[in-house]
Protein backbone atom coordinates (compact mmCIF):
# COMPACT_ATOMS: atom_id res chain seq x y z
CA UNK A 1 0.00 0.00 0.00
CA UNK A 2 0.96 3.39 -0.96
CA UNK A 3 0.35 6.73 1.27
CA UNK A 4 0.76 9.86 0.01
CA UNK A 5 3.20 12.56 1.66
CA UNK A 6 4.44 15.93 0.97
CA UNK A 7 7.91 17.15 2.09
CA UNK A 8 9.46 20.29 1.16
CA UNK A 9 13.17 20.95 0.19
CA UNK A 10 15.39 23.63 0.07
CA UNK A 11 18.66 24.32 -2.53
CA UNK A 12 20.93 26.84 -0.74
CA UNK A 13 24.05 26.78 -3.42
CA UNK A 14 24.46 23.29 -4.23
CA UNK A 15 22.81 21.29 -1.27
CA UNK A 16 19.86 19.64 -0.51
CA UNK A 17 18.69 20.71 2.77
CA UNK A 18 15.90 18.77 3.90
CA UNK A 19 14.22 16.54 6.95
CA UNK A 20 14.07 13.99 4.35
CA UNK A 21 16.45 14.31 0.90
CA UNK A 22 14.40 12.27 -1.37
CA UNK A 23 15.15 13.44 -4.67
CA UNK A 24 18.84 14.44 -6.18
CA UNK A 25 19.46 17.47 -7.70
CA UNK A 26 17.25 17.23 -10.51
CA UNK A 27 14.35 17.88 -9.16
CA UNK A 28 15.73 21.34 -9.00
CA UNK A 29 16.66 21.47 -12.48
CA UNK A 30 14.31 23.59 -14.07
CA UNK A 31 15.08 26.48 -12.22
CA UNK A 32 18.50 28.28 -12.12
CA UNK A 33 18.98 31.45 -9.39
CA UNK A 34 21.58 33.97 -8.44
CA UNK A 35 23.40 34.75 -6.67
CA UNK A 36 22.61 32.62 -3.63
CA UNK A 37 23.93 34.67 -0.95
CA UNK A 38 23.45 38.33 -0.79
CA UNK A 39 25.32 40.88 1.65
CA UNK A 40 25.67 44.60 1.79
CA UNK A 41 25.55 47.49 3.72
CA UNK A 42 22.96 50.20 4.16
CA UNK A 43 23.68 53.61 2.89
CA UNK A 44 21.26 56.01 4.53
CA UNK A 45 19.03 53.08 6.09
CA UNK A 46 18.74 51.64 2.45
CA UNK A 47 20.54 48.75 0.08
CA UNK A 48 18.98 47.36 -2.82
CA UNK A 49 19.95 44.14 -4.93
CA UNK A 50 18.33 42.18 -7.23
CA UNK A 51 18.39 38.29 -7.70
CA UNK A 52 17.91 36.40 -11.14
CA UNK A 53 15.15 33.55 -11.67
CA UNK A 54 15.88 31.50 -15.09
CA UNK A 55 13.89 29.10 -16.17
CA UNK A 56 16.14 26.17 -17.49
CA UNK A 57 12.70 23.57 -18.45
CA UNK A 58 11.07 23.20 -21.72
CA UNK A 59 8.51 24.36 -19.85
CA UNK A 60 6.56 27.28 -18.61
CA UNK A 61 7.48 27.78 -14.78
CA UNK A 62 5.12 29.50 -11.94
CA UNK A 63 6.60 30.18 -8.81
CA UNK A 64 5.73 32.40 -6.13
CA UNK A 65 8.35 34.50 -3.64
CA UNK A 66 8.16 34.98 -0.16
CA UNK A 67 10.49 35.84 2.77
CA UNK A 68 11.42 33.97 6.28
CA UNK A 69 13.47 35.29 9.18
CA UNK A 70 16.45 32.19 9.14
CA UNK A 71 19.25 31.12 11.19
CA UNK A 72 22.09 28.39 11.75
CA UNK A 73 22.86 25.81 13.88
CA UNK A 74 24.54 22.91 13.89
CA UNK A 75 21.85 21.03 11.88
CA UNK A 76 22.66 23.90 9.12
CA UNK A 77 19.87 26.35 7.82
CA UNK A 78 16.75 26.67 9.71
CA UNK A 79 13.82 29.12 9.31
CA UNK A 80 13.24 29.84 12.76
CA UNK A 81 10.46 32.60 14.46
CA UNK A 82 11.79 36.31 13.83
CA UNK A 83 13.32 38.28 16.64
CA UNK A 84 15.28 41.82 16.58
CA UNK A 85 17.54 40.32 13.64
CA UNK A 86 15.09 39.98 10.98
CA UNK A 87 15.09 41.74 7.77
CA UNK A 88 11.75 41.15 6.77
CA UNK A 89 9.87 43.41 7.99
CA UNK A 90 12.25 45.89 6.23
CA UNK A 91 12.36 44.07 2.92
CA UNK A 92 10.11 44.60 0.02
CA UNK A 93 10.47 43.02 -3.00
CA UNK A 94 8.40 42.63 -6.82
CA UNK A 95 6.96 40.44 -8.52
CA UNK A 96 5.80 38.13 -5.74
CA UNK A 97 4.65 35.98 -7.94
CA UNK A 98 5.80 35.20 -11.75
CA UNK A 99 5.03 33.10 -14.64
CA UNK A 100 8.47 32.38 -16.69
CA UNK A 101 8.55 30.67 -20.37
CA UNK A 102 10.72 28.12 -20.89
CA UNK A 103 14.67 29.75 -21.29
CA UNK A 104 13.81 33.24 -20.08
CA UNK A 105 15.14 35.45 -16.93
CA UNK A 106 12.91 37.13 -15.03
CA UNK A 107 14.77 39.89 -12.05
CA UNK A 108 13.37 39.96 -7.94
CA UNK A 109 13.88 43.44 -7.29
CA UNK A 110 15.09 43.59 -3.37
CA UNK A 111 15.06 46.91 -1.90
CA UNK A 112 15.38 47.32 2.31
CA UNK A 113 14.74 50.36 4.47
CA UNK A 114 16.05 50.29 7.49
CA UNK A 115 14.81 53.41 10.06
CA UNK A 116 17.24 55.42 11.76
CA UNK A 117 15.89 54.23 14.99
CA UNK A 118 17.03 50.73 14.66
CA UNK A 119 19.95 49.94 16.46
CA UNK A 120 23.80 49.29 14.10
CA UNK A 121 23.59 45.83 13.51
CA UNK A 122 23.01 42.74 11.04
CA UNK A 123 20.02 42.13 9.71
CA UNK A 124 18.89 38.78 7.46
CA UNK A 125 16.12 36.82 5.70
CA UNK A 126 15.93 34.29 3.57
CA UNK A 127 13.60 35.16 -0.12
CA UNK A 128 12.29 31.62 -1.18
CA UNK A 129 11.24 30.83 -4.44
CA UNK A 130 9.11 28.20 -4.61
CA UNK A 131 7.92 26.10 -7.86
CA UNK A 132 3.86 25.92 -7.98
CA UNK A 133 3.90 22.61 -9.53
CA UNK A 134 4.99 19.66 -7.15
CA UNK A 135 7.58 17.00 -8.39
CA UNK A 136 6.18 13.37 -7.76
CA UNK A 137 8.15 9.92 -7.50
CA UNK A 138 8.56 6.80 -5.40
CA UNK A 139 10.66 6.72 -2.24
CA UNK A 140 12.69 3.60 -1.17
CA UNK A 141 10.08 2.02 0.55
CA UNK A 142 7.63 2.53 -2.74
CA UNK A 143 5.62 5.80 -1.02
CA UNK A 144 4.55 8.15 -3.44
CA UNK A 145 6.28 11.18 -2.82
CA UNK A 146 4.97 15.16 -3.85
CA UNK A 147 8.08 17.11 -3.44
CA UNK A 148 7.60 21.01 -2.86
CA UNK A 149 10.81 22.65 -4.12
CA UNK A 150 12.01 26.10 -3.08
CA UNK A 151 15.19 27.72 -3.62
CA UNK A 152 16.27 30.29 -1.15
CA UNK A 153 18.62 33.44 -0.80
CA UNK A 154 19.69 34.32 1.81
CA UNK A 155 20.47 38.29 2.39
CA UNK A 156 22.21 40.28 4.71
CA UNK A 157 22.20 43.68 5.19
CA UNK A 158 24.49 45.11 7.52
CA UNK A 159 23.72 48.66 9.59
CA UNK A 160 27.06 50.83 10.88
CA UNK A 161 30.90 49.28 10.93
CA UNK A 162 30.16 45.44 11.33
CA UNK A 163 32.43 42.68 11.22
CA UNK A 164 32.79 38.61 12.26
CA UNK A 165 35.29 37.88 15.09
CA UNK A 166 35.95 33.99 14.69
CA UNK A 167 37.66 31.57 16.85
CA UNK A 168 37.78 28.07 16.95
CA UNK A 169 36.85 26.80 20.58
CA UNK A 170 37.32 23.10 21.03
CA UNK A 171 36.97 19.89 19.38
CA UNK A 172 34.94 17.04 20.32
CA UNK A 173 33.32 13.48 19.07
CA UNK A 174 29.90 12.98 18.05
CA UNK A 175 28.70 10.49 19.33
CA UNK A 176 25.34 10.07 17.31
CA UNK A 177 27.21 11.29 14.23
CA UNK A 178 30.24 9.16 14.83
CA UNK A 179 32.33 12.13 13.30
CA UNK A 180 34.96 14.48 14.76
CA UNK A 181 33.53 18.01 15.02
CA UNK A 182 35.02 21.68 15.23
CA UNK A 183 33.45 24.63 17.71
CA UNK A 184 33.52 27.31 15.64
CA UNK A 185 32.53 30.69 17.84
CA UNK A 186 31.52 34.26 15.75
CA UNK A 187 31.98 36.50 19.20
CA UNK A 188 31.60 39.72 15.98
CA UNK A 189 29.24 41.65 14.53
CA UNK A 190 28.79 40.25 11.70
CA UNK A 191 27.47 36.70 9.89
CA UNK A 192 30.74 35.16 8.44
CA UNK A 193 31.05 31.91 5.78
CA UNK A 194 33.86 30.02 6.92
CA UNK A 195 35.94 26.98 5.10
CA UNK A 196 38.17 25.05 7.68
CA UNK A 197 41.68 22.75 6.54
CA UNK A 198 42.65 20.38 9.01
CA UNK A 199 45.08 17.77 10.19
CA UNK A 200 44.49 14.77 12.77
CA UNK A 201 47.42 13.55 14.20
CA UNK A 202 47.53 10.56 16.69
CA UNK A 203 51.29 10.59 18.63
CA UNK A 204 52.53 12.89 15.82
CA UNK A 205 51.68 10.25 12.96
CA UNK A 206 49.43 11.52 10.32
CA UNK A 207 45.85 9.92 10.16
CA UNK A 208 44.04 12.18 7.80
CA UNK A 209 44.00 15.30 6.15
CA UNK A 210 40.45 17.27 4.80
CA UNK A 211 38.69 20.26 4.66
CA UNK A 212 34.98 21.45 5.56
CA UNK A 213 33.12 23.52 2.91
CA UNK A 214 32.13 26.76 3.67
CA UNK A 215 29.53 27.66 6.58
CA UNK A 216 28.03 30.33 7.54
CA UNK A 217 28.34 31.24 11.28
CA UNK A 218 26.03 33.87 12.32
CA UNK A 219 26.82 37.08 14.08
CA UNK A 220 27.18 36.56 18.12
CA UNK A 221 26.22 33.00 17.75
CA UNK A 222 28.71 29.20 17.51
CA UNK A 223 28.39 26.48 15.59
CA UNK A 224 29.85 22.83 15.04
CA UNK A 225 31.04 21.77 11.69
CA UNK A 226 31.66 18.21 11.19
CA UNK A 227 34.50 16.77 9.35
CA UNK A 228 32.80 14.43 8.11
CA UNK A 229 35.17 11.97 9.04
CA UNK A 230 35.73 9.10 9.68
CA UNK A 231 33.19 8.12 7.20
CA UNK A 232 30.45 5.13 7.60
CA UNK A 233 33.06 2.30 7.20
CA UNK A 234 36.19 2.93 9.40
CA UNK A 235 36.13 3.82 12.85
CA UNK A 236 38.67 5.51 14.74
CA UNK A 237 40.70 3.76 17.50
CA UNK A 238 39.92 5.55 21.09
CA UNK A 239 42.89 8.09 22.18
CA UNK A 240 43.77 11.38 22.64
CA UNK A 241 44.67 13.14 19.22
CA UNK A 242 45.76 16.71 17.71
CA UNK A 243 43.84 18.58 15.60
CA UNK A 244 45.37 21.25 13.77
CA UNK A 245 44.45 23.14 10.82
CA UNK A 246 43.38 27.23 9.58
CA UNK A 247 40.06 29.14 9.60
CA UNK A 248 39.54 31.04 6.58
CA UNK A 249 37.01 33.57 6.41
CA UNK A 250 36.45 36.76 4.15
CA UNK A 251 36.45 38.15 0.29
CA UNK A 252 39.07 36.94 -1.63
CA UNK A 253 40.60 40.96 -1.29
CA UNK A 254 40.04 40.61 2.27
CA UNK A 255 40.75 37.02 3.78
CA UNK A 256 40.95 36.37 7.69
CA UNK A 257 43.00 33.54 8.44
CA UNK A 258 43.27 32.05 11.69
CA UNK A 259 45.59 29.00 12.62
CA UNK A 260 44.60 26.30 15.19
CA UNK A 261 45.81 23.68 17.23
CA UNK A 262 43.76 21.36 19.83
CA UNK A 263 43.17 18.39 21.36
CA UNK A 264 40.18 16.06 20.83
CA UNK A 265 39.52 12.39 22.85
CA UNK A 266 37.83 9.67 21.07
CA UNK A 267 36.33 7.70 23.72
CA UNK A 268 36.15 3.71 23.59
CA UNK A 269 32.30 3.84 24.41
CA UNK A 270 31.58 5.35 21.05
CA UNK A 271 34.52 4.78 19.19
CA UNK A 272 34.92 1.22 19.01
CA UNK A 273 37.65 -1.26 18.02
CA UNK A 274 37.79 -2.81 14.16
CA UNK A 275 37.09 -6.11 16.45
CA UNK A 276 34.16 -5.03 17.95
CA UNK A 277 32.19 -3.11 15.37
CA UNK A 278 33.46 -5.54 11.92
CA UNK A 279 34.83 -2.07 10.48
CA UNK A 280 38.44 -2.34 9.40
CA UNK A 281 40.68 0.27 11.53
CA UNK A 282 42.07 3.19 9.40
CA UNK A 283 45.76 3.19 8.76
CA UNK A 284 47.76 5.87 10.29
CA UNK A 285 50.49 7.30 7.78
CA UNK A 286 54.45 6.78 8.94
Amino acid sequence: MKYQISRTALRLGAWVLSGVCLFSNAAFAEVSISPLVIEGEAKRGQYQDAINITNTSNQALRARVYIEFFTYNDSGFQTVPSNASDLSPYLQFSPRELTLPPGKTRRIRLISRLAPSLPDGEYRAVVFTENLKEATGVDKTGTAINLKTRIGVTVYVRKGKLSPSLAVDRASFNDQQKQIQVLVRNSGTASARTSLNWILKLAEKVVKTGSVIPSSVIAGQERNLLLNFPDKDHRLAPGNYQLSGELTWGENNNKSKLPFNINVTVPPQTAGSPEGTGLPRLNIKK
